[in-house]
């Protein structure tokens, strides 16, 4: 499988994003697509996916090969409940099935016994019984559990309408149906926007481990670093192909633009001297034929263009912190309940003056309702005490809503910016990528995205001194974060962030608090000492609650015996010794019963596996030899697939075994 993109072109009133653009997405691919904003990487992924088409070239798919795309915005009219919405990634297996009765009735027709064509549908024909055999197994309930799972749904989740839910969780519920289809290539674009740290490492290992070609675009720089393996940068209409990840493509590329510099100058100069010559002899009759050679030459000559390159090195700076009190949030037994739902309870910490903290979990678990707790928008139980002299600089997702729509951008930070800062606008505003024209729009046309900048933009020029900032990195690029993680490291006030984005958080917080199962709990040091921290506790929670999460698919285990109730006449005696220990006989056995099966179950699940793992290694044999046959690639990939499936009932019966151990 390999998807060709030849020659694209796109253009838009008279701009040209892409100009004569080729590249193949292979097989197992993992390619990260940056470029600045506006450069066409959403426009790309459309194309790619048959939803845009280009102004000339072509994207050419291979017959049969099958690709999802989760957009950044979407419109989501479901009304099932969350199971029912997710189990229709699987009504695919429907329309095999009716693909394969197709090529059963056209294989009884043909005669053609010796043709390579015959033989072709055949290998069409094994290579879907494979995937109808692999899509029907009792894995897709289970896969699709741990799907839900691990994007952060909780089993009480399950039977609830979806219109219940948020639109950040519905989109949570599409990209499990797109990951639950397991399509060829995965086209993201910012698949972490409505994630938290928890469920993006879990996305993470999943298009690690299980995805084929995936075709990725992403602000999160910890995200794309971890998941790909390639990167496809889009600049002033050309692409450049790195094969390595975001962290090695950073160090080539400035390798790239500084040969990219040195190139131009050394044309540059070149043209200036033929220029200059032409001039100098232009009118000297002895010269004429060298000037018309030069001028002819200065035409056919192939321009060098310099990628755009942010050469201001904006530093951002907050206005300096009035001084408050030595401790600008106590917080004792705190909590929050929303009718019977209790958000969080004794919640208890304080935050010194000059601390920057995270507030991360899970979505739901109450960051953003503590911070409107601290903001005194929601009552709560228990005391929350706002230390002296502590004024508030509060970033919240509704803040854009605030904003005057009837004044320009320039205007609303103009009318906040004071001091030296005022002669920094157009600086500023070109940083949060509002430069030329855009600064002169009124706010009213801005986007939702659009709107949130703005309202980042003027928040830093306030003089505060404790920022609350909640989710404040969703809608900008990775230079944009930067800028904004640079002038929080700077300010010399208390700093409270909400977020999830890992990169971030990563040496800005010295503490993170953690919300979880009604709690908030603290944890000294910084984000990736903290997530160290919590994978371990993950692991040793996940197998204390092993029998637990497994106890809906043990239908084999017998009930256990109702205890005698005492008479409502008279007194029962207590269970004699004989027959307590007859009970406990009845149960070992029972028991030991149990585990001989889960035991066998485990074993013809590792044979299995070591089966296919033999399967896959002899095909791949036959690849590295040379001259395959066509349907090879085929072959393997359905092989995979099933060693995949015989990898998840291993884990399956292990963990059952383990149950009953």
């Amino acid at each position: 499988m390999s998807i060709s993109i030849n020659n694209l072109k796109v253009e838009f009133s008279a701009k040209c994003l892409f100009d004569n653009t080729s590249y193949i997405i292979n097989r197992k691919d993992k390619i990260a697509l940056v470029g600045k904003n506006g450069a066409g990487k959403s426009t790309m992924l459309k194309i790619i996916a048959g939803l845009q088409k280009p102004t000339s070239g072509s994207v050419a798919i291979p017959h049969d090969t099958t690709i999802g795309y989760l957009p950044q915005h979407m419109t989501i009219n479901d009304t099932a409940t969350v199971v029912e919405e997710v189990r229709t990634a699987f009504s695919h297996i429907h329309e095999m099935h009716e693909r394969y009765d197709r090529l059963s009735a056209e294989l009884a027709e043909r005669t053609d016994y010796e043709s390579a064509a015959y033989q072709e549908l055949i290998d069409t024909m094994t290579t879907l019984s494979d995937r109808i055999a692999m899509e029907e197994s009792e894995n897709c309930e289970a896969e699709m559990e741990k799907t839900l799972l691990g994007l952060g749904f909780v089993r009480d989740d399950f039977n609830r309408p979806t219109a219940e839910f948020s639109g950040g969780w519905r989109m949570r519920i599409e990209l499990a149906k797109l990951l639950l289809t397991r399509p060829d290539v995965l086209l993201l674009d910012e698949p972490t926007n409505h994630l938290d740290i928890e469920s993006i490492q879990w996305l993470e290992n999943f298009l690690i481990t299980k995805a084929n070609a995936v075709v990725l675009v992403s602000h999160d720089r910890a995200f794309i670093d971890n998941v790909t393996n390639r990167t496809i940068e889009i600049s002033l209409g050309k692409i450049y192909d790195y094969s390595v990840n975001y962290s090695k493509y950073v160090v080539l590329r400035q390798e790239r633009l500084e040969q990219q510099m040195r190139a131009f100058q050394n044309q540059q100069k070149m043209i200036k001297d033929t220029e200059d010559f032409i001039e100098r002899f232009r009118y000297k009759a002895t010269k004429s034929v060298q000037v018309q050679s030069r001028i002819k030459q200065l035409a056919k000559i192939d321009r060098i263009e310099v990628d755009e390159v942010d050469t201001s090195h904006l530093n951002l700076k907050f206005p300096p912190a009035p001084r408050s009190g030595d401790y600008p949030v106590i917080a004792d037994n705190v909590g929050k309940a929303y009718g019977e739902h209790q958000v969080f309870d004794h919640a208890t910490f304080t935050i010194k003056r000059g601390e920057k903290v995270a507030f991360v979990g899970k979505n739901g678990e109450g960051k953003s309702t503590l911070v409107k707790c601290i903001m005194n928008e929601i009552p709560f139980t228990g005391m929350l005490k706002i230390g002296h002299n502590v004024k508030i600089g509060y970033f919240a997702q509704n803040q854009a809503q605030l904003l005057d729509g009837e004044i320009t951008v320039f205007d609303t930070i103009d009318r906040v910016a004071v001091g030296d800062i005022r002669t920094k606008i157009r600086d500023i505003l070109g940083a949060f990528m509002f430069g030329g024209e855009a600064s002169d729009k009124k706010v009213k046309v801005l986007s939702g995205g659009e709107k949130t900048r703005l309202a980042m933009i003027r928040l830093l020029l306030e003089p505060v001194n404790l920022l609350i900032l909640d989710e404040p990195t969703n809608h900008l690029d990775m230079r944009t974060k930067d800028i904004l993680k640079n002038a929080i490291k700077e300010f010399d006030g208390t700093v409270i962030v909400v977020s999830h984005d890992r990169e971030f958080l990563d040496g800005l917080v010295e503490k993170v608090y953690e919300f979880g199962g009604g709690q908030v709990r603290e944890c000294l040091g910084g984000i990736y000492e903290f997530l160290e921290k919590k994978k371990i506790a993950s692991l040793a929670e996940l197998e204390r609650n092993a029998p637990k999460a497994q106890q809906p698919r043990q239908t084999e285990t017998p009930k256990q015996a109702p205890k005698p109730q005492p008479s409502a006449k008279t007194d029962t005696p207590a269970e004699s010794p004989a027959a307590a220990r007859k009970l406990s006989y009845a149960e070992q056995r029972e028991h030991e019963k149990l585990v001989r099966k889960a035991r066998k179950k485990v074993e013809e699940a590792e044979a299995e596996v070591a089966r296919m793992e033999q399967e896959v290694a002899d095909i791949e044999a036959i690849i590295s030899a040379g001259n395959p046959p066509a349907d090879i690639y085929d072959r393997h990939a359905a092989a995979t697939r099933q060693l995949e499936n015989a990898m998840s009932l291993w884990e399956l019966a292990s963990l059952e075994f383990e149950n009953f151990s």
